[in-house]
Protein backbone atom coordinates (compact mmCIF):
# COMPACT_ATOMS: atom_id res chain seq x y z
CA UNK A 1 0.00 0.00 0.00
CA UNK A 2 1.36 3.33 -0.70
CA UNK A 3 1.67 5.42 2.25
CA UNK A 4 2.23 9.33 2.05
CA UNK A 5 3.19 11.40 5.29
CA UNK A 6 1.44 14.73 6.69
CA UNK A 7 2.72 18.10 5.96
CA UNK A 8 4.45 19.19 9.26
CA UNK A 9 3.32 21.18 12.07
CA UNK A 10 5.37 23.93 13.13
CA UNK A 11 5.78 27.35 14.01
CA UNK A 12 8.60 29.29 12.58
CA UNK A 13 10.00 30.18 15.99
CA UNK A 14 10.60 26.12 16.12
CA UNK A 15 13.95 24.98 18.22
CA UNK A 16 13.42 21.89 18.11
CA UNK A 17 12.82 19.34 15.18
CA UNK A 18 10.41 15.51 16.33
CA UNK A 19 11.20 13.39 13.52
CA UNK A 20 8.92 10.21 13.11
CA UNK A 21 8.79 7.95 10.20
CA UNK A 22 5.74 7.08 8.99
CA UNK A 23 2.65 7.33 10.42
CA UNK A 24 0.60 3.84 11.63
CA UNK A 25 -2.65 2.74 9.79
CA UNK A 26 -4.45 4.37 12.54
CA UNK A 27 -2.56 7.64 11.53
CA UNK A 28 -2.90 7.48 8.28
CA UNK A 29 -6.80 6.63 8.26
CA UNK A 30 -7.57 9.69 10.46
CA UNK A 31 -5.22 11.94 8.94
CA UNK A 32 -3.22 12.90 12.39
CA UNK A 33 0.17 12.41 13.46
CA UNK A 34 0.00 9.58 16.69
CA UNK A 35 -3.72 8.60 16.49
CA UNK A 36 -2.94 4.96 18.17
CA UNK A 37 -4.81 5.40 21.52
CA UNK A 38 -1.67 3.56 23.00
CA UNK A 39 1.34 5.67 21.58
CA UNK A 40 2.71 7.30 24.12
CA UNK A 41 3.82 10.26 21.83
CA UNK A 42 0.86 13.12 23.24
CA UNK A 43 0.72 12.21 26.61
CA UNK A 44 4.76 12.86 27.20
CA UNK A 45 4.42 16.14 25.63
CA UNK A 46 1.24 17.37 27.16
CA UNK A 47 2.87 16.12 31.19
CA UNK A 48 6.37 17.58 29.93
CA UNK A 49 4.66 20.81 29.25
CA UNK A 50 2.58 20.54 32.49
CA UNK A 51 -0.65 21.14 30.25
CA UNK A 52 -3.55 18.87 30.59
CA UNK A 53 -3.89 15.41 27.99
CA UNK A 54 -6.29 16.38 25.40
CA UNK A 55 -8.25 14.41 22.36
CA UNK A 56 -8.44 17.35 20.53
CA UNK A 57 -5.91 17.39 17.44
CA UNK A 58 -6.01 21.21 17.55
CA UNK A 59 -4.96 21.47 20.94
CA UNK A 60 -2.29 18.57 20.34
CA UNK A 61 -1.33 20.81 16.96
CA UNK A 62 -1.64 24.00 19.31
CA UNK A 63 1.02 22.83 22.14
CA UNK A 64 3.86 22.10 19.25
CA UNK A 65 3.50 25.55 17.75
CA UNK A 66 2.94 27.29 21.36
CA UNK A 67 6.09 25.00 22.39
CA UNK A 68 8.48 26.70 19.66
CA UNK A 69 8.55 22.93 18.42
CA UNK A 70 7.92 21.21 14.87
CA UNK A 71 7.10 18.01 13.89
CA UNK A 72 7.04 15.79 10.71
CA UNK A 73 7.91 12.67 9.48
CA UNK A 74 11.44 11.30 7.66
CA UNK A 75 9.57 9.54 4.79
CA UNK A 76 7.17 11.91 2.32
CA UNK A 77 6.00 8.77 1.27
CA UNK A 78 6.99 4.74 0.51
CA UNK A 79 5.07 1.38 0.02
CA UNK A 80 4.43 -0.52 3.32
CA UNK A 81 2.31 -3.36 4.30
CA UNK A 82 0.50 -2.60 7.54
CA UNK A 83 2.23 -0.06 10.33
CA UNK A 84 6.02 -2.30 11.23
CA UNK A 85 8.72 0.64 9.86
CA UNK A 86 10.80 -2.50 9.16
CA UNK A 87 7.96 -3.33 5.85
CA UNK A 88 9.07 0.13 4.58
CA UNK A 89 10.03 -0.25 0.66
CA UNK A 90 10.56 2.66 -2.09
CA UNK A 91 10.94 5.47 0.39
CA UNK A 92 10.95 9.06 -0.68
CA UNK A 93 12.27 11.06 2.05
CA UNK A 94 10.94 14.63 3.30
CA UNK A 95 12.75 18.33 2.35
CA UNK A 96 13.90 18.93 5.50
CA UNK A 97 16.21 21.53 3.90
CA UNK A 98 12.93 23.42 2.48
CA UNK A 99 11.74 23.14 6.52
CA UNK A 100 14.86 24.53 7.80
CA UNK A 101 14.72 27.56 5.80
CA UNK A 102 11.42 27.99 7.35
CA UNK A 103 12.41 27.52 10.76
CA UNK A 104 16.15 28.51 11.08
CA UNK A 105 16.30 28.56 14.74
CA UNK A 106 15.68 23.95 14.87
CA UNK A 107 19.06 23.16 15.73
CA UNK A 108 18.13 19.96 17.80
CA UNK A 109 16.42 17.27 16.13
CA UNK A 110 15.01 14.54 18.41
CA UNK A 111 14.14 10.88 16.90
CA UNK A 112 11.41 8.77 17.62
CA UNK A 113 12.77 5.64 17.43
CA UNK A 114 15.13 3.81 15.81
CA UNK A 115 13.45 3.65 12.14
CA UNK A 116 13.16 7.53 12.72
CA UNK A 117 16.62 8.35 13.38
CA UNK A 118 17.74 5.87 11.01
CA UNK A 119 15.77 7.01 8.05
CA UNK A 120 16.21 10.95 9.02
CA UNK A 121 20.20 10.20 9.04
CA UNK A 122 19.75 8.38 5.56
CA UNK A 123 17.71 11.24 4.57
CA UNK A 124 21.24 13.78 4.09
CA UNK A 125 19.12 16.09 6.98
CA UNK A 126 21.52 16.28 9.88
CA UNK A 127 23.49 18.81 8.94
CA UNK A 128 25.04 20.92 12.15
CA UNK A 129 21.69 20.07 14.14
CA UNK A 130 22.55 17.64 17.46
CA UNK A 131 20.10 14.52 16.92
CA UNK A 132 18.86 12.54 19.16
CA UNK A 133 17.54 8.93 19.26
CA UNK A 134 14.74 8.36 21.76
CA UNK A 135 12.98 5.58 22.59
CA UNK A 136 9.84 4.78 19.69
CA UNK A 137 6.38 6.07 21.33
CA UNK A 138 4.77 3.42 19.85
CA UNK A 139 2.66 0.67 21.74
CA UNK A 140 4.82 -2.02 19.49
CA UNK A 141 7.90 -0.63 21.12
CA UNK A 142 7.14 -2.43 24.51
CA UNK A 143 9.53 -0.76 27.47
CA UNK A 144 7.11 1.02 30.24
CA UNK A 145 5.67 4.14 29.52
CA UNK A 146 7.43 5.62 32.67
CA UNK A 147 11.03 4.64 30.93
CA UNK A 148 9.91 6.32 27.63
CA UNK A 149 8.76 9.43 29.34
CA UNK A 150 12.10 9.52 31.45
CA UNK A 151 14.21 9.59 28.63
CA UNK A 152 11.86 12.08 26.46
CA UNK A 153 11.81 14.46 29.25
CA UNK A 154 15.23 14.50 29.79
CA UNK A 155 15.78 15.23 25.89
CA UNK A 156 13.49 17.64 25.70
CA UNK A 157 14.58 19.50 28.67
CA UNK A 158 18.45 19.30 27.79
CA UNK A 159 16.92 20.90 24.22
CA UNK A 160 15.28 23.38 25.63
CA UNK A 161 18.15 24.28 27.71
CA UNK A 162 20.85 24.86 25.17
CA UNK A 163 18.14 26.93 23.19
CA UNK A 164 17.76 28.84 26.30
CA UNK A 165 21.18 29.98 26.22
CA UNK A 166 21.37 30.46 23.51
CA UNK A 167 19.20 32.94 23.27
CA UNK A 168 20.72 34.44 26.06
CA UNK A 169 23.60 34.41 24.64
CA UNK A 170 22.70 36.66 21.49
Amino acid sequence: MLCRSFAPIYTEKAEILIVGSMPGVKSLEEARYYAHPRNAFWPILFAFFGEAHSDDYEKKKALIRNHHLALWDAAACCERAGSLDSNMKEIIYNDFEALYEKCPNIRTVLCNGTAAHHLFMKSGAAGHRKIVQLPSTSPAYTISYAKKREAWHLALHEAKSIQCIRRDDI
